[in-house]
């Protein structure tokens, strides 16, 4: 249970936060090519997990091809998983999920960063670290955590000109990295009606930036922050769900998938098809398609156009 005083420090971060000043200007990174096309359709893996999650990640990287054309050995790789809030999985990533991919990673010759940045009221990042049992998941495996959140001055504004974004403030610690992955899960949102491999970039943005999100157009500003950058690689832990409610609590519901693409919209979509097999009280859109978070990242040409990607299981 949070305590009192948790309360009251998550409050004063999510409306004190400030953007520091004097941070300097870049560019985007370069737009990622896909590796994992078929005759010029974009790949989203879909396979059953079973007890062996690590096997089943794999199972899944080697319907797409293999984990070599997206990461190579020396590669510096910033990984991206889910610890908005403190919320048990599917609230946040499982961790046994997030070993299996780092152990494949470390296994493909990769040099690993963690990174992320919890919600407002959850700050700082680390006390939500602490809660999940991060501390001890990296200790074990000897890779690097960072949370974002802990240092002022180590950011980049990112300028994207989009329609509702100007400009992100990123960390710089992801913008310097060779390779980006995603681990995002996949579920329902109260506000944003799905957060899965889009939704997931909220996290990188800056705290002092993040509350004006949520002021107007949520679901395209969401879209926007991937102008800054595409991952490498995309795994999505699709095993639990909440078909209702999110991100941290909701009505709960077990697909059993893991889901592997390079392609933000096309991952997206899929598990929004998954989610809409279910009968539940959301707001997701009966075609997924129609999603304000897919309709502005198509605009951007952050991923596939309709339907143009297949699926192989």
């Amino acid at each position: 249970m949070t305590s009192f005083a948790d309360k009251v420090i998550g409050f004063y971060h999510l409306f004190c936060d400030r953007v520091p000043k004097n941070i300097p200007s870049v560019d985007p990174r370069p737009r990622v090519v896909n590796p994992w096309c078929s005759n010029g359709q974009v790949m989203v893996a879909k396979v059953t997990a079973n007890g062996d999650i690590k096997a089943s990640v794999d199972r899944a990287i080697a319907l797409l091809g293999h984990l070599g054309q997206a990461i190579g050995r020396g590669d510096r790789v910033l990984v991206k998983p889910n610890f908005n809030s403190p919320d048990p999985y599917p609230g946040s990533t499982d961790l046994v999920f997030l070993r299996a991919v780092l152990e494949l990673l470390l296994e493909a010759g990769a040099i690993i960063t963690i990174g992320e940045s919890s919600g407002g009221i959850w700050r700082p990042t680390r006390k939500v670290f602490r809660k999940l049992g991060v501390f001890e998941l990296v200790r074990h495996l000897d890779v690097k955590l960072v949370a974002f959140d802990d240092k002022c001055d180590d950011w980049v504004k990112i300028k994207i000109d989009g329609d509702y974004l100007s400009a992100v403030t990123m960390p710089r610690s992801a913008y310097e990295a060779d390779k980006i992955v995603y681990l995002p899960c996949m579920k329902t949102h109260a506000f944003s009606r799905f957060t899965g491999a889009l939704k997931l970039a909220v996290g990188f943005m800056h705290p002092g930036e993040r509350r004006a999100l949520h002021a107007r157009h949520l679901e395209q500003k969401v879209a926007e922050i991937s102008l800054c950058w595409q991952p490498d690689l995309i795994i999505m832990d699709g095993r639990k769900t909440f078909v209702s409610g999110g991100p941290s609590k909701g009505q709960l519901a077990e697909p059993g998938l893991v889901l592997v693409s390079g392609d933000l919209v096309a991952i997206d979509v899929e598990a929004m098809k998954i989610l809409l097999s279910y009968k539940a009280k959301n707001k997701l859109m009966a075609n997924p398609w129609q999603s304000p978070q897919i309709i502005t990242a198509l605009k951007h040409g952050l991923g596939v156009e309709s339907e143009h990607y297949i699926v192989v299981e």
